[in-house]
């Protein structure tokens, strides 16, 4: 990220340890005069600070920076949930299960690739250890006509793609969706067909392991 939001005008004092610059600041390793005037125009340490503060990249701190990996890890578990099953249950695993089973194989997280893209290299490497597959749900959806007009356009933008629609009396639609959308589509449908309506799984349909949905 670059520059820091603050309210202006900026005491760096109240942001930073020193306002000392330093070249390798593990080393202790402080900046000279003449390198500083032929980067920033100037020596002065203060006014230099503050175009570091305005302009400059900052670096993450360690606990940061781990925050950060913790959290993509449990994206990249979240995607591989909402994208495969056990093929054992016909369900897909919890993000728990995901993420103990990323840890038994000893998954490390790359801070600059996409979660989604790193979620299909990791089941890859799953697949050895727990029985997983990259699946879409073929799923059925019945309810009244009348109590399809709420929620219809939301059912319709949870499938990938839809098989088949029929409004006769009875909506009912057929459609493909990844199996992290199962349970979204069953609450709206027992929401507003106040528990009437269907949601079913009837089939499942393999994935190339390298297709990703938006």
């Amino acid at each position: 990220s670059s520059g820091i939001n603050a309210e202006w005008p900026l005491r760096p004092g109240e942001v930073l340890q020193t306002e000392t610059v330093f070249t390798n600041v593990s080393r202790g390793e402080v900046a000279k005069s003449a390198d500083l005037k032929k980067a920033f125009n100037t020596d002065d340490m203060k006014t230099i600070c503050v175009q570091i503060l305005e302009k400059g990249e900052f670096q993450l701190s360690e606990k940061e920076r781990q925050s950060a990996l913790n959290a993509k890890f449990t994206e990249i578990a979240s995607n591989i949930s909402s994208m495969c099953i056990n093929p054992s249950t016909q369900r897909p695993y919890p993000v728990s299960l995901v993420e103990q089973a990323m840890k038994d194989a000893h998954i490390s997280v790359k801070p600059n690739k996409s979660a989604k893209q790193q979620a299909l290299e990791v089941i890859k490497v799953l697949k050895e250890s727990i029985p997983i597959e990259r699946v879409k749900m073929k799923i059925k959806i019945s309810m009244s006509s009348q109590d399809s007009k709420k929620c219809k356009d939301q059912i319709k933008g949870l499938f990938l793609t839809i098989v088949s629609e029929d409004h006769d009396g009875q909506f009912e639609m057929v459609g493909l969706s990844e199996p992290g959308n199962y349970k979204q589509l069953a609450e709206l449908v027992g929401k507003h067909s106040r528990g009437k309506g269907m949601c079913e799984v009837i089939g499942v349909e393999e994935t190339a392991e390298n297709v990703v949905f938006s």
